[in-house]
């Protein structure tokens, strides 16, 4: 059996085409982190091809841009060509079956203008800024 789930962040906005017969595919590049951390204690990323054909493509290719999350079902799939100085070169790539939003483009936009606090974007303050908390009901 051939089939894998992913889900990472895509690296580049997705590039559409169509081919000679009028059918969409859609190519995006798809940051995976790997489970378990290398011996420096670092997690790798893979960086994975996917390719989305017909009317999925033409969604990704819609509502997916650089940095969005998505969950990716689909089958490996390797080819081969034969490159203008004659080497032959080989390609492996997800072919997606399903491709699920993770971060929709309404809930990127409303992180994108949350004050610093909920975005996870801090500001910087000077210390002189500060104001101390003067209240007995804290508890420590």
């Amino acid at each position: 059996m051939n089939k894998v789930m992913l889900i990472g962040n895509l690296t580049k906005d997705p590039e559409l085409i169509n081919t000679n017969s009028g059918i969409a595919v859609c190519r995006f590049t798809l940051a995976v982190s790997r489970r378990f951390q290398n011996s420096n204690g670092e997690r790798e990323t893979d960086f994975l091809n996917i390719v989305v054909w017909r009317q999925q493509g033409e969604n990704c290719a819609k509502y997916l841009r650089k940095g969005s999350k998505c969950c990716v079902i689909g089958a490996i799939q390797t080819r081969s060509y034969e490159a203008q100085d004659g080497s032959k070169r080989y390609i492996t790539e997800i072919t997606a079956d399903e491709v699920e939003f993770l971060t929709s483009k309404s809930a990127s936009a409303e992180y994108d203008n949350m004050p610093a606090p909920f975005s996870g974007k801090t500001e910087k303050k000077d210390v002189s800024e500060l104001e101390p908390i003067e209240d007995d009901s804290l508890p420590f």
